[in-house]
């Protein structure tokens, strides 16, 4: 017996938003060529991540670790499955921070945002900027009627 095939995450005929672009960052798709920018973006952030609730990263968390965890983020992208989005300075010179765009259980809404920038730019009010961004773009450009931003609202 087939189990029932759950919806997919977003509709097959959405066109995913490749990019969202203010005057101070830019979002696009997280690779495996943002492996190390990315890294020291994360390293840098450690405690800050830790008092959001995150248990990661770990003390020992190594740039082979951020590449397989940036391996699946950019497969279940490809694949539709979740969406996690690099917040980069507009040279692409720094990764500023990360978007997360993820399914959540059945009956818990259309899908929850996790979002977080490194602390460097924290600590220049960064992260309410993003959040206040992020919002509008889901808001206005993605297919969701239920979002939930977790510790923020």
């Amino acid at each position: 017996l087939m189990a029932p095939k759950s919806p997919p995450f977003v509709p097959e005929a959405f066109a995913v938003p490749p990019v969202l672009e203010t005057g101070e960052f830019r979002l696009r798709m997280l690779s495996v060529a943002d492996v190390e920018k990315d890294y020291e973006a994360v390293i840098e952030s450690r405690e800050l991540l830790h008092s959001m609730g995150s248990r990661w990263p770990q003390e020992d968390f190594n740039l082979e670790q951020n590449l397989a965890d940036l391996e699946r983020h950019q497969q279940e992208f490809l694949e539709r499955k979740a969406f996690t989005y690099t917040v980069v300075s507009l040279d692409e010179e720094r990764v500023l921070g990360c978007v997360y765009i993820l399914p959540v259980a059945e009956g818990e809404g259309d899908a929850q945002v996790f979002m977080w920038v490194r602390q460097s730019e924290f600590d220049k009010g960064l992260d309410a900027r993003l959040f206040q961004a992020v919002k509008a773009w889901i808001a206005s450009a993605w297919p969701f009627e239920t979002v939930i931003y977790y510790g923020r609202e």
